[in-house]
């Protein structure tokens, strides 16, 4: 008897998915975190309150529903795909009419125990559905007109719900990760110039707008883009956050000056130390060092999840896992951009660090599609 026989015949299929599992990825994806609940035990004080207990515990629900979904075969997630979608949608309306307003953004639903942020969820079932499209879609009409409006449309939906929340940080990760998957789908390059070259063009009228009647962003978000360009002009106001969060970084140094000895932070000249601007209190309590390592964290994430895609003949589980590693990459690249002064500010958490509920639950839940996609691959 061979072994193939031998596990076929004695070994419970339950515990071959269990070997099966991408365990360098489940590894390094409880390391970001662990980084996460330190970093949050040091903007508190020293205290597990009131940011790392809850996190702790979104996590290992986090990391329960990861391990459910991949058990799941992944031909059951293709066939849940346009549903997936269509719920995601109906919250992102439902939250234009009951959603919770904070600091002039309508974002979240109140669920009780916690809020959702629909636009989170949108981002993983956008991925789902145009997963499950080009892997319907012969190869030879992938780059057809007809065929090539229908994913634009699904992308501009959501993308025209979240932006009207407003959050312009979510409708652009929506654009680009949605863009990514035509991409790798094999659109044409000509489709992408034309988008490059209409994107130029919005971004001439965006500025061109400015104080008409049909200016297209909203006020703070020019003052976003003001900061962006010279954060020197008004440093106490709209420059503020951009300006200490540089400090943080640029006082860190190489090694940093120790864990919970970040002056920026202790002293609450940090904004948002607890969400979008984490990166700058761990790069200003372990430096360029702790940087570059949770940096190399997130890096091979994304490695283990681009060989299993390129290894995985399943046309929709490919594009599956690459559509969920791009979004990953764009989370954590447009952060640690945006606090490091290399983007403009847009309100992007850093995945797995940043405290948050919403954003946690939907990326360990993507990361068990992930996990579905490379446990039942062809073998």
């Amino acid at each position: 008897m061979s072994y193939l026989e031998y596990q076929a015949k004695y070994v419970p299929t339950g515990f071959r998915k269990l070997i099966y599992l991408n365990w360098p990825v489940i590894v390094l994806l409880s390391a970001v975190a662990c980084a996460g609940f330190i970093m949050l035990y040091s903007v508190a004080g020293g205290s597990a309150t009131p940011w790392m207990e809850p996190q702790i515990r979104r996590f290992a629900l986090g990391m329960v529903l990861m391990l459910v979904v991949a058990m799941v075969p992944i031909w059951f997630w293709r066939n849940m795909a346009v549903l997936a979608f269509l719920v995601s949608i109906l919250l992102l309306v439902a939250v234009e009419f009951v959603g919770v307003e904070r600091n002039g953004s309508r974002r979240w639903l109140d669920l009780g125990p916690m809020d959702l942020q629909p636009s989170e969820l949108a981002k993983i079932t956008l991925v789902m559905l145009l997963a499950a499209y080009y892997d319907w879609l012969p190869a030879n009409k992938t780059s057809r007109p007809i065929w090539v409006f229908l994913p634009v449309c699904f992308i501009l939906i959501p993308t025209y719900l979240v932006l009207s929340q407003p959050d312009l940080g979510t409708a652009l990760l929506l654009l680009m990760g949605g863009g990514a998957i035509m991409f790798f789908a094999g659109v044409h390059w000509a489709y992408f110039a034309t988008v490059i070259t209409a994107g130029i063009s919005v971004i001439v009228a965006v500025f061109q707008s400015r104080g008409t009647t049909w200016q297209l962003l909203k006020d703070y978000q020019y003052r976003r883009i003001d900061t962006f360009i010279d954060p020197a002009n008004d440093p106490l106001g709209a420059g503020y956050h951009i300006t200490q969060a540089k400090i943080a970084l640029g006082s860190g140094g190489w090694t940093g000056r120790g864990f919970m000895q970040g002056t920026q932070s202790r002293l609450n000249f940090l904004p948002e130390k607890h969400t979008d601007f984490i990166f700058t209190t761990l790069a200003e309590e372990f430096g360029f060092v702790g940087g570059i390592a949770l940096l190399s964290l997130y890096v091979l994430i994304i490695f283990f999840c681009v060989v299993s895609a390129v290894t995985n003949r399943d046309r929709f589980a490919a594009l599956l896992t690459l559509g969920i590693a791009t979004t990953f990459f764009l989370f954590f690249s447009v952060n640690m951009a945006m606090v490091t002064g290399l983007a403009p500010v847009v309100g992007v958490p850093l995945p797995l660090v940043s405290y948050g509920g919403s954003a946690m639950l939907v990326l360990l839940v993507a990361f068990g599609l992930v996990q579905s996609a490379h446990v039942h691959k062809p073998r």
